[in-house]
């Protein structure tokens, strides 16, 4: 099978289409899904520049989720499944034209959306359930800001909080604002001006992508009550190399961390999310993808695909990531 590999820590022309040995039959409550597209995460590029520990050492098949049909299954699992349209987490090897995953860690792909569009739901959407809905408790009339919010988890999450009654404020490049509005964003922000945060109103609620010195602004910004809930650190990569200039402001303030007694006094919550360690944890994605199919079959949401790329163009889907030029979901395509 084709496969897009990681060969070597480096810029995006490290990575290429090899072919891999086809993985073995699914074993006991697995299946295995032909892929017709899967998603590329920020975890992605910072595994290829060598940012991010949990990964597989090169050379190595990265990728966290895909679509695709099922073609075979394991026992116990219904035979009746096999040509079923799917969403499902892959612990790495997404980036691959076969997976074998736990028959738990699939969703039902609904008819209405494509294979593009379903390997936009299970990191992004699962993040953006997990932060919302697992630690968030937003209710009607409070207020959030997501930063990123033109990105993957951060359209994700407009989605899954706008039915919910809060009022959304979102960062993003002022060219992605008017995308923004139009999904329901009450108050869009250019993080590029000089002093953005200084007019801001306090917050409900922070949901933080960017890591590094933003995220003592965004505990800065919270109301007494409110929780940061801190989900990734691309702060510490720009451009398509790693660089210890960049990593190395951004990465004293999280070692530093926050003082508890003032967190206590203040009232504020600080979470932090890695839906690897939970899923490490539970075995399955199954608490937080399961809750997304009703969202996804009753139109709750309806993932946002900037671009799909072939798996012979790798390399221009982790540049548009690195970029940050997407409004949604970068996908590879077999």
């Amino acid at each position: 099978m084709r496969a897009v590999v990681i060969t070597k820590h480096g810029d995006p022309s490290v990575l290429k289409v090899e072919q891999r040995p086809e993985p073995p039959p699914p074993g006991p409550g697995q299946v295995r899904i032909a892929v017709h597209a899967a998603g590329v995460n920020f975890a992605d590029h910072l595994a290829r520049v060598g940012l991010y520990p949990e990964a597989p050492k090169p050379p190595s098949v990265v990728g966290y989720e895909v679509s695709g049909t099922i073609d075979a299954v394991g026992a116990g699992v219904d035979e009746a499944r096999v040509g079923q349209r799917v969403l499902a987490g892959t612990r790495f090897g997404g980036y691959a034209e076969i997976v074998n995953v736990k028959a738990a860690d699939t969703v039902p792909l609904p008819d209405r959306l494509t294979f593009e569009q379903g390997a936009a739901v299970p990191v992004n959407y699962a993040t953006a359930w997990a932060a919302l809905h697992g630690y968030g408790s937003p209710k009607a009339g409070e207020r959030i800001l997501i930063h990123a919010a033109a990105g993957g988890v951060g359209t994700a999450a407009i989605q899954l909080a706008k039915p919910t009654g809060v009022e959304i404020h979102g960062t993003a490049s002022p060219g992605k604002h008017q995308v923004l509005k139009d999904m329901g964003v009450d108050r869009t922000i250019d993080y590029r001006r000089d002093g953005w945060w200084k007019d801001l109103p306090p917050y409900d609620m922070v949901l933080d992508a960017i890591g590094g010195a933003s995220l003592r602004r965004s505990y800065n910004l919270l109301r007494p009550g409110g929780k940061l809930i801190a989900y990734g650190i691309s702060a510490l990569q720009q451009g398509e190399k790693r660089s210890l200039r960049t990593v190395l402001p951004q990465l004293l303030p999280m070692l530093r961390g926050f003082n508890l007694t003032k967190q206590l006094s203040d009232s504020k919550a600080v979470i932090g999310l890695n839906m690897l360690a939970l899923w490490d944890d539970r075995g399955t994605l199954e608490p937080w993808i399961g809750p997304l199919a009703k969202a996804l079959a009753d139109g709750v949401v309806t993932p946002i695909v900037h671009a799909a790329v072939p798996f012979d163009n790798a390399r221009e889907a982790h540049r548009i990531l690195a970029a940050r030029e997407n409004i949604g979901k970068v996908v590879l395509v077999p």
